[in-house]
């Protein structure tokens, strides 16, 4: 029995793993005696992607390296595999995301002065358990206010190799035209988390209404095929304020 092909084991990879991989963590699937070179990998995850011209999956490249996921058109149908409802995240949390993606890194009292009206723990708190913002810095101005930006997971999640890979600000006109469904468990803010200060009524994630997907600022967030909760995109407009 021949041993299988490069194209084959990258390929099991891929599809047996929950996260992006990058030509590193291929690289060190064989044994250094019969370690292909970086160039071998990428050459075979070319020929890969081209594999997936016809299929209902596609081989993409993003801030962690490579997955396979389901091509956006087939997201309305993929999606009634699961019975639970993604949640719903308010204006007031996108606007907030959107904020610290463009103009990071940017402290609290910088998203509330530019919006306008004050920004929740509850929003923050959220931002941070899907792992989208962290602390990056501290101003050095009086009390010393943390300064937020995005991760590796934000990119991940919103299908971008970069930052740079944002649409330009003209592009993003209504926001609420920008979405996506995201990870499915729901986040609630935490028990005793502050009350919103200025974004009356808006909750990091709201319940939600019959037939409602999720939505987030990003522009476009296709998600892997492989895995036992494989994400799909979807389409909806964010909760108004």
């Amino acid at each position: 029995m021949e041993p299988p092909s490069l194209d084959r084991i990258l390929e099991a990879a891929l599809l047996a793993a929950e996260q992006p991989l990058p030509v590193e963590r291929l690289l060190a699937l064989f044994a250094e005696e019969e370690r292909p070179g970086r160039e071998e990998v990428r050459a075979a995850l070319a020929r890969l992607g081209e594999a997936c011209a016809e299929r209902a999956v596609e081989l993409v490249e993003v801030a962690g390296g490579y997955r396979y996921q389901v091509r956006r058109e087939f997201a309305p149908h993929i999606a009634r595999l699961w019975e639970e409802r993604p949640p719903r995240y308010s204006r007031a949390l996108l606007e907030t995301l959107a904020l610290i993606a463009y103009r990071q890194p940017i402290t609290r009292g910088e998203i509330e002065e530019i919006r306008g009206v004050g920004v929740s723990s509850s929003i923050v708190k959220t931002l941070q358990e899907r792992d989208w913002i962290r602390v990056v810095g501290h101003r050095e101005v009086p009390g010393r206010p943390a300064m937020y930006g995005t991760t590796r997971r934000f990119l991940d999640d919103f299908n971008l190799k970069g930052l740079d890979e944002l649409p330009t600000l003209a592009e993003l006109r209504d926001l609420s035209r920008v979405n996506v469904e995201l990870p499915f468990d729901e986040v609630e803010p935490a028990p005793g988390a502050d009350a919103p200060s200025g974004d009356e009524g808006e909750a990091g994630v709201e319940a939600p209404a019959d037939g409602a997907t999720g939505a987030a600022p990003a522009p476009d967030a296709d998600a892997p095929a492989a895995g036992a909760r494989a994400r799909v995109p979807a389409l909806a407009d964010a909760e108004p304020e």
